[in-house]
C-alpha cells in the first residue's frame, strides 16, 4: 500500500440542521483508484465537497499530505488536489488546448504565461488522455466522451497528487464509460496518481477499483476491496431491496422473482452457451419445459439443434419463436 495522501478521521458531514454521514474514517492512498458509491441522497456529493475544502465538516478532521485541510488556502489546495465536476461548463468557445492550459492557473494566475515546462506538461496530458488529435478543435464540437477526456487532461495539467471526479461517466454511452474507467485505472498504475471517483457504475467499480467506499444515507461508509464488500454483503445491503438482490455468481444486481425451474440442457462453446441461456431465460420468464439444445459452430456460422425434435435453427430468434409456439401447446 502506498503513502496515505488524504485521511479523514471521525468525520461528520452535512449541514447545520442535518447530518448526512457521520463518524467517517477514510483514506486515499498513492497510486490507487477508489470508487465512491451509494444510493441517491446518500451524501456522495456532500462528501466530495467536504474532502476538497469547498464545504466545511461538522466535526472531525481531514488531512491532506499530513496537514489539516483547514490550514490550506484555496490556492494551496489546488496545488495538491484537482476536481472534475459533473456540471457541464460553458466552454464551447475555447479550444481544447486553451481549456487544458487552464489547469496551470493555480501556478500562473489569469495573466501568467506558460513556460517550457508548462507546455511539456500540457502536451503530455493531451497525449496520455488521447486528446492530442483534436487540440485545436473547439469544446463545443466534441462528443461527451471527448469532453470528459479533455477535463481529465486539464486535471492532469494541474499536476496534483489527487484527482477527484464527480460522476465522470454520467452523460456517456457504454463504450465511452468503459474507456473513461480504463483511462483512470491506467493513470493510477502508470503515474502513481491517487484517484477518487463518485459513480453509479457498480459493475465498472467492481472491475476497476482498488478500493470502494459505500455510502448509506444517514449512516457511515463501508470501505474495502470490492470483493470483500461483495462477500460480506455490504454491497447488497447498500443497493438491495425487496425487488432487487445481488447475484453473487454473475456479479451484478437482478430483480427478485420467483425461483423458476428451467429444465433445459445446452451443449456447445462457452460463449454461445452463455448467450443462449441468457436469451432463453428472458424469453421464458415463467419457466421452460424440458429442452435439450446442441450448438455447433462451423466457420462462424452457428446452428442450434433441438435434440429430441431433431430441428435446427440458424438464429436464436428462430429457435425461440419455435419454442414459444410449442411451449404454449404444452
Amino acid at each position: 500500500m502506498g503513502k496515505t495522501i488524504l485521511k479523514a478521521s471521525t468525520l461528520t458531514i452535512g449541514y447545520k440542521d442535518k447530518q448526512v454521514l457521520f463518524n467517517l474514517s477514510l483514506e486515499l492512498n498513492q497510486g490507487q483508484l477508489t470508487c465512491l458509491l451509494g444510493p441517491n441522497g446518500a451524501g456522495k456529493s456532500t462528501l466530495i465537497r467536504t474532502l476538497t475544502g469547498i464545504q466545511k465538516p461538522l466535526s472531525g478532521t481531514i488531512e491532506l499530505n499530513g496537514k489539516n485541510l483547514q490550514s490550506y488556502n484555496q490556492k494551496q489546495i489546488a496545488h495538491q488536489l484537482s476536481l472534475v465536476l459533473t456540471d457541464r461548463m460553458a466552454t464551447g468557445n475555447l479550444t481544447v488546448y486553451a481549456l487544458v492550459s487552464l489547469g496551470r492557473f493555480p501556478y500562473t494566475g489569469w495573466l501568467g504565461t506558460l513556460n517550457e515546462e508548462d507546455q511539456k506538461l500540457i502536451q503530455w496530458s493531451l497525449k496520455v488522455t488521447g486528446t492530442a488529435e483534436f487540440t485545436n478543435r473547439h469544446i463545443g464540437e466534441l462528443s461527451d466522451g471527448e469532453k470528459q477526456k479533455v477535463m481529465i487532461a486539464r486535471a492532469l495539467v494541474q499536476d496534483t497528487d489527487i484527482i477527484i471526479l464527480d460522476e465522470p461517466t454520467a452523460h456517456l454511452d457504454s463504450p465511452n464509460r468503459i474507456e473513461i474507467f480504463h483511462l483512470l485505472r491506467e493513470l493510477t498504475l502508470k503515474t502513481g496518481k491517487t484517484i477518487l471517483i463518485s459513480t453509479h457504475e457498480i459493475d465498472m467499480a467492481i472491475e476497476h477499483s482498488d478500493n470502494m467506499w459505500l455510502a448509506m444515507p444517514g449512516q457511515s461508509i463501508s470501505t474495502g476491496l470490492p470483493e470483500d464488500l461483495i462477500l460480506n454483503k455490504s454491497l447488497e445491503n447498500a443497493f438491495g431491496s425487496e425487488k432487487l438482490s445481488f447475484d453473487y455468481l454473475k456479479g451484478r444486481f437482478r430483480r427478485n422473482e420467483e425461483e423458476l425451474t428451467n429444465e433445459f440442457s445446452i451443449t456447445g462453446s462457452p460463449i454461445y452457451t452463455k448467450w443462449t441461456k441468457s436469451a432463453l431465460e428472458r424469453a421464458f420468464p415463467n419457466g421452460l419445459r424440458e429442452v435439450e439444445i446442441e450448438i455447433i459452430n462451423r466457420d462462424d456460422a452457428p446452428c442450434w439443434t433441438l435434440m429430441k425434435e431433431n430441428k435446427s435453427f440458424i438464429t436464436l430468434e428462430l429457435l425461440i419463436n419455435y419454442l414459444k409456439i410449442n411451449n404454449d401447446k404444452n
